[in-house]
């Protein structure tokens, strides 16, 4: 016997079906049959002959051939949609999939497992969790500390002591003492009532961090959850079941309240859930398909569930991997486009950096160095100027590293922020085993890790900001010698001219993005949790900055490729020509006007993938070992951060004849 599910018109259906021979059309029928049933007044048609329809596959949308064998179009526990024609579907209700989730099609079930112990979880394997690299399982001593855990629980109960949240109500009810009859109620009523999240879902990327960071923290042995339940969500994540999560509704304190009931919610077979295989569907529908039964929670497990800022965590995780990634690409594109420009390297002298010893500030000078030190890697555009009247460039290039230090220091110390974040237990009710107890503190407040994501934003906007002014440069002739916009035939072809609105649009709107939602606060909960800090907005509007700083590095990095068509036939230093070759790889040339979006996004990719890092390190990691002796390679997140035991390289370059 075979089975599908299948969604008309907003409802899910479960159609059985006898024969892998039934055609598609058949399996159409009997579901619109089965919705009409449902409905009091058959859902407006007289019989389902009259029905016409078209079906889709709920994953890729991809049409149905009405006459096909379901056991030819379909697998067993597909997921399919029925449109009725004539219908004008919601453009609110994606049945498939929801925002970004196109990255998702390339889905693959991992092989490999991470061990998780509470203690030993790092922003990268996190953010490689959320991209689907890895499936968890717990170590031996994490199942021992959640079963010792959840037999204080249990004890509590058999005694009838009056705990809060496990024998009480919550917030201002937690005077009003709950009978041990209704305590499963009391928390399968506490995950419903605080689904109370609004806006767009997370994406699968973000669901899967946040739920494997909430694995995370119950596996520290400090929540009282039992050891199936956790299994149980295990296991849901090693499917990639992902409950629906609104992005919006939590306030940060009391943990991320709203995000991770929805995240529960579905767990417990409620709301809608994702997976790759199904789309998005009845959640209890989305666990069957993939072999698991919904979560029956028991006394304390709802608050485990939901009691911490896993939403602020997880998503500050990735945005500060992004913010390193996107800042020493920076580097290589503001090199790039000092050379177009015909600067200088003079201001990256190894003395110059040494008065000022500043880590970061020294490894930035090193990697322009690196990129452009055209005695190591002869440059023929650099030749063309050897000898010109130009003495010294704007800030913008020549103050790169003074102005980048900053940045870098703001990065790592948010770093070490997020680092300790996912060794720390953000929950209100801790469970002591060794002492048999539990007490209830705040350690689920979002307060620090809320301010260091603002402190985040303001630091990676400071790199779009200075490339939104190269970014000028490069298209203004009066400061490029090169054409206007970047284009022949100006005039006819207006070249990069809006790009660069782009970019300052971008920036301007990071300024307002960049004003702290920490210093914000809200009393919710009938005055009992009086100071919230706003973390999840904090998360949101950091990871909104970095996009768009990854956005306009992206216009930068096309403008200054654009600009070395101009140059030719001359050559840049081999790293540089590496990089052009890359971008060219997936944009082309501009000889007249086009479609520039698409060529922004193919660059954004590039620079999201790390792929112009991927390109330049080993010319960077060459010139360290040969200007540095017994220097060893720098690992990604130091040399991100330019956390360097010493100034880094020697000797001078003379690109211009003199220098004032």
């Amino acid at each position: 016997m075979l089975r599908y599910t299948v969604h008309v018109r907003g409802e899910w259906l479960a159609v059985p079906c006898p024969s892998g021979t039934n055609t598609v059309r058949w399996l159409g029928k009997e579901a619109v049959r089965r919705y009409m049933k449902n409905k009091p007044d058959n859902g407006g048609f007289a019989s389902v002959e009259e029905v016409k329809f078209y079906i889709r596959r709920c994953k890729g949308l991809g049409l149905l051939d009405l006459d096909d064998t379901v056991q030819d179009a379909l697998e067993d526990n597909e997921f399919v949609e029925v449109v009725i024609e004539g219908d004008i579907m919601s453009p609110d209700f994606i049945p498939s999939q929801p925002e970004g989730v196109h990255l998702y099609s390339k889905y693959r079930e991992p092989e490999q497992y991470i061990s998780l112990d509470g203690n030993s979880l790092t922003t990268e394997d996190l953010v490689n969790l959320g991209k689907g690299l890895y499936k968890i399982k717990l170590t031996l001593e994490a199942e021992a500390k959640v079963k010792e855990s959840r037999e204080v629980i249990e004890r509590i109960i058999k005694e009838q002591t009056v705990v809060y949240g496990i024998t009480t109500g919550f917030g201002k009810f937690a005077r009003t003492v709950i009978p041990n009859s209704k305590l499963k109620e009391l928390q399968v009523n506490l995950v419903r009532s605080h689904s109370a999240g609004v806006g767009k879902p997370l994406s699968p990327e973000r669901s899967r961090m946040l739920l494997a960071l909430r694995i995370n923290v119950l596996a520290k042995g400090y929540s009282g959850i039992s050891l199936e339940t956790l299994q149980q969500v295990i296991e849901a994540f090693n499917a990639s079941c992902l409950p629906y999560i609104p992005e919006k509704g939590t306030v940060g304190a009391s943990g991320d309240l709203a995000p991770l009931s929805h995240l529960a919610l579905g767990l417990i077979g409620e709301g809608k859930m994702w997976s790759p295989k199904s789309g998005w569907a009845d959640a209890k529908y989305v666990l069957e398909a993939h072999g698991l039964k919904p979560i029956t929670l028991k006394p304390k497990e709802g608050l485990a569930l939901i009691n911490g800022t896993q939403m602020i965590t997880s998503l500050g995780c990735e945005a500060v991997e992004r913010a390193g990634a996107i800042a020493r690409q920076a580097d290589i594109i503001a090199a790039l486009t000092l050379e177009v420009l015909k600067g200088t390297t003079r201001a990256f002298d190894t003395d110059i950096h040494a008065v000022r010893p500043h880590r970061g500030q020294a490894e930035v000078a090193f990697r322009f160095r690196s990129l452009l030190d055209s005695d190591h890697h002869p440059s023929e555009i650099a030749e063309s100027h050897r000898f010109c009247d130009r003495v010294q460039d704007a800030y913008t290039m020549r103050c790169c590293p003074q102005l980048r230090y900053l940045d870098y220091w703001q990065i790592y110390a948010v770093s070490t922020v997020f680092h300790s974040c996912l060794l720390l237990n953000f929950s209100l009710k801790m469970v002591f085993a060794e002492r048999a107890e539990t007490i209830s503190g705040g350690n689920f407040h979002g307060e620090y890790p809320a301010k260091a994501l603002d402190y985040l934003a303001i630091g990676v906007h400071e790199l779009a900001a200075i490339s939104e002014r190269r970014i000028e440069r490069l298209c203004n002739p009066s400061l490029s010698e090169l054409p206007a916009f970047l284009v022949t035939e100006g005039g006819l072809n207006s070249g990069f001219m809006i790009a660069h609105c782009t970019a300052a649009a971008l920036v301007s709107e990071n300024k307002a993005l960049c004003h702290p939602s920490s210093v914000d606060s809200l009393s919710t909960s009938a005055a009992t949790e009086d100071h919230v800090s706003m973390g999840g907005w904090a998360a949101r509007k950091a990871l909104r900055v970095i996009e768009h700083v990854e956005q306009v590095l992206a216009i930068e990095l096309l403008a200054a490729c654009q600009g070395i068509e101009f140059l030719r036939p001359l050559r840049t230093t081999t790293p540089l020509e590496k990089v052009y070759d890359l971008v060219r790889s997936v944009v082309r040339p501009w000889m007249k006007d086009r479609f520039m979006a698409p060529d922004i996004e193919a660059a954004h990719r590039l620079l999201v993938e790390q792929k112009v890092w991927e390109v330049a390190t080993p010319y960077i990691e060459k010139y360290r070992r040969e200007h540095i002796p017994e220097s060893r390679p720098i690992s990604p997140t130091a040399f991100s951060l330019g956390l360097l035991e010493k100034n880094m390289g020697v000797g001078h370059n003379h690109r211009h004849q003199d220098e004032l």
